[in-house]
């Protein structure tokens, strides 16, 4: 009889009772856990002095690594050991008031049973909240149930209910009162539109370029294949050394021919000789590199869309991709022409960008180009992190900022619009932005997702408030300074509405010249995504 060796099966963890577990999901880079450490601490102690309060224990289910400096789950293998030392059952809380990358402690929560809680912190300091929506996001493409919550410090009552009812029953719901599935659309120019690019995009195809997929754990951001293709989209999959090598191939004289174009548009470049610590002449050569490589690797495939996802593929190798991708995303931008300089490539046209590599924001910054083209508008798009908010003057007004870039026209033209070097914590080897205040109007944003194993969208309308200077700069403070920041007022939303609903981190936005003309562009693109199969959700006031 043949011997076999079996592994050895422990078995399972109890429970202690009445008791809480915490995790604690972080960043790949040491230095932004290092940094971001104490913050964490507060957080941890805060939501355990709760905690206790309601009666309950709390263990922390993994020490901190005093060699590190700090307490994370740092890598996917270090999540996936932690998890083998929790009791399955457990109520079990994530706590965050850091970005983390949600595959950190994906493979641990797809096999827990127990009541789960995603916990963060309600502050701009560190992208604590953009973390909570990404891991929300990531867990409901996965379909893991479980609840979410955030406070200032968890001593407000709201919070201190929310706690405690998930503590007693194991789940947590919010008012989704502000979300409406799409009514029968009414007969009208904006539907035909809606519907015949639709009819368009599913006949003649369109392809999006994928450097490299999976940016950051974002677990989320990655759409299958089979569930682009029926809408007419398909992936041209690339790597991001040969953008690289592409890069390489650009002349000195053709990247400072960005520089020379945007310096006549009256863009501000903040610049320093210290390479660690300053945005230099010679990083900002290397990103103009990568933007006239991207446009021709884009014309090499005929892409139609393309995103890169620099972290963490690139971010030892070249500086920041940020402010090659708000150019990519303008239709006024510095000409690029072929290798052999006999076509201008892309003329006149903005080529969207979809930073990190998040296909939510492919797909809808794709369509968004075309309605907008479409309807004589112009067709600059964005995301933004959902990174924090605070009243002012009675609006409750949102900070949106993403890590690098927006179009310059929305910030008003490349003469509002500035660029600092990035963040050494994120960016070692720095490159600039493309930062701006974005200027007052109206905007339709909107969120393609992945819930129940479909495709989903979730669509609103908002304003873009101007603030005062001073307000503006105590938002930019207690965030990211060097990062681009918009003002928003979502139409019917309210701070936790948006919170307990949005799938994701990232959040498209587009102007519109008017409310009417906004609105009428929200029904064309509801139109658009009803007839491609999407699940149409209507979030807040939405006139159609």
């Amino acid at each position: 009889m043949i011997a076999y060796v079996l592994p050895p099966l422990p078995a399972p963890v109890v429970a202690e009772a009445h008791t809480v577990y915490t995790v604690a999901s972080g960043d790949l880079r040491l230095g932004a856990n290092v940094t971001c450490w104490p913050t964490q601490e507060r957080l941890e102690a805060d939501l355990s002095t709760a905690v206790t309060t309601l009666g309950w224990s709390v263990r922390r289910g993994h020490p901190m690594d005093s060699v590190k400096g700090h307490g994370f789950i740092d890598s996917q293998r270090a999540g996936i050991e932690v998890f083998k030392t929790l009791p399955g059952d457990a109520p079990l809380i994530v706590v965050e008031a850091v970005w983390q990358y949600s595959h950190h402690v994906l493979a641990g929560l797809r096999s827990h049973s127990g009541p789960i809680l995603l916990v963060a912190n309600w502050s701009g300091e560190f992208p604590g909240l953009v973390g909570l929506l990404n891991l929300t996001a990531s867990l409901t493409k996965a379909g893991i149930r479980h609840s979410v919550l955030w406070s200032e410090d968890f001593t407000d009552a709201w919070a201190r209910d929310g706690l405690a009812t998930w503590l007693e029953t194991g789940e947590l719901h919010h008012d989704l009162s502000h979300v409406h599935d799409l009514p029968t659309l009414p007969d009208g120019p904006e539907v035909e539109l809606g519907r015949a690019l639709a009819s368009q995009l599913q006949r003649d195809k369109a392809i999006i370029g994928i450097f490299d997929e999976g940016c950051m754990g974002m677990y989320n951001a990655i759409f299958d294949d089979e569930l682009l293709n029926p809408l007419g989209i398909y992936k041209e999959r690339l790597s991001q050394s040969a953008l690289v090598a592409e890069m390489a191939t650009v002349t000195p004289d053709e990247a400072q021919g960005v520089r020379d174009w945007l310096d006549r548009a009256g863009m501000t470049f903040h610049t320093g000789t210290e390479e660690a610590t300053e945005l230099t002449d010679a990083q900002l050569l290397s990103q103009f590199r990568m933007y006239i490589a991207a446009l021709r690797i884009a014309d090499d495939f005929g892409l139609d869309a393309v995103g890169i996802q620099y972290q963490q593929g690139l971010k030892d190798t070249v500086p920041a991709s940020d402010l090659a991708e708000g150019l990519l995303n303008d239709v006024e931008r510095p000409p690029v022409h072929s290798r052999d300089g006999a076509r201008e490539l892309y003329a006149g046209l903005a080529l969207p960008h979809f930073n990190e590599v998040d296909e939510g924001v492919a797909v809808d910054s794709l369509v968004t180009n075309r309605i907008w083209t479409a309807m004589g508008l112009d067709p600059a798009t964005t995301l933004h992190d959902i990174r924090w908010g605070a009243p002012f003057d009675g609006d409750f007004v949102w900070v949106m900022e993403i890590s690098g870039s927006v179009p310059a026209a929305h910030n008003g033209g490349y003469d509002k619009s500035y660029s600092m070097r990035q963040p050494p914590m994120f960016f070692p080897l720095g490159g600039g932005t493309l930062s701006g205040v974005s200027r007052p109007g109206e905007i339709v944003w909107s969120r393609v997702f992945l819930m129940d194993g479909r495709l989903h969208v979730d669509i609103g309308r908002g304003t873009v408030v101007k603030l005062p200077p001073e307000e503006t700069q105590r938002r930019l403070d207690a965030t990211t300074p060097q990062w681009p920041i918009m003002h928003a007022v979502l139409h019917g939303v309210s701070r936790d509405q948006l919170m307990a609903r949005h799938k994701a981190n990232h959040l498209n936005v587009v102007y519109a010249p008017d409310a009417h003309t906004a609105d009428k562009a929200a029904l064309v693109k509801a139109a658009l995504f009803e007839a491609l199969g999407v699940q149409v959700h209507l979030c807040g006031d939405v006139t159609l």
